[in-house]
């Protein structure tokens, strides 16, 4: 297996800064956030002011590219945050893509909004049976992100959308701590379902807290040693399975700094799993 990051878990770095610290913390590659750039003069934050954002243009994407490369990174692919529906910014995602060489852009399902599951599952059909053929066309991959709070927060509801599709064009993320908040099945099981269409490996830890006089419990992220998911064990079983590819550490935790958990999460993944040796100078 191939070990990367997720820039989202690195909010306050800025992408220059990034490369420079995924390659001391001996990580082989990394899947980079694109969007809007955050206000520079605001606090950091995972998901609304991430600093670690490329703008999502070809000659930004061609910068970030020949960043990785002096570097000896590979570029994983592209988090590009497209709606599900939209075929015409998928096609832009995947101009992205080429300009990098990233082989895949990620996607998710439509949220689940109140409306019967069989007409928002019949729509995302028809939206990742049009991500097939643009992903023909362009010869880039679109990916399916396990995730909660979508029509796909499984690995088997994740199959059942993509199954009749092309794996060589759309694919699955298997999000492992998404299915800590919802729709946790056994690993061995949902990889072997998964099967072909098992393209990417996202790795998080979450827990769930007790309210001081009981109630629902509430989930928050941790850190990847301490939390529901047993990320040995999982590792384990993506080697069993044969699983060769790339698994980004995407942590949403706050016990340390971002830079600090890169570090940590490096050196806790590589003693666990059986991960390529980092390229040397």
């Amino acid at each position: 297996m191939k070990l990367g990051v997720y820039s989202i878990c690195l909010p306050d770095l800025t992408p220059e800064q990034a490369v420079h610290e995924a390659k001391a913390a001996t990580y082989a590659g990394i899947e980079w956030r694109v969007g809007v750039l955050p206000d520079p003069a605001a606090t950091p934050d995972f998901f609304t002011n991430n600093r670690c954002t490329l703008p999502p243009t070809p000659e930004a994407l061609a910068r970030a590219a020949s960043r990785c490369e002096s570097a000896g990174l590979r570029i994983i692919g592209l988090g590009t945050y497209v709606e599900a529906g939209d075929l015409d910014g998928v096609a832009h995602g995947m101009e992205l893509a080429r300009a990098c060489g990233a082989p895949w852009i990620r996607l998710r399902a439509p949220w689940r909004t109140g409306e019967r599951f069989a007409g928002l599952f019949d729509r995302a059909l028809g939206f990742f049976s049009g991500v097939e053929r643009l992903a023909r066309r362009t010869g880039v991959r679109g990916l399916l992100e396990i995730h909660q709070r979508s029509i796909a927060p499984s690995a088997s509801l994740a199959e059942r959308l993509v199954s009749r599709l092309d794996p060589d064009c759309v694919g699955v993320i298997y999000d492992a701590g998404n299915l800590v908040l919802e729709g946790y099945e056994d690993h061995r099981m949902a990889v072997e379902l998964l099967g072909p269409h098992l393209t990417h490996v996202h790795l998080k830890n979450a827990a769930f807290d007790r309210p001081p006089g009981g109630g629902v419990w509430q989930p928050r992220w941790t850190p990847m040693n301490d939390g529901v998911l047993d990320v040995p064990a999982l590792l384990r079983v993506l080697v069993e399975a044969g699983y060769d590819g790339w698994v980004s550490v995407e942590d949403f935790s706050t016990d340390r700094s971002p830079v600090e958990a890169l570090h940590f999460n490096a050196d806790f993944l590589r003693q666990h799993g059986d991960f390529e040796p980092p390229v040397t100078d």
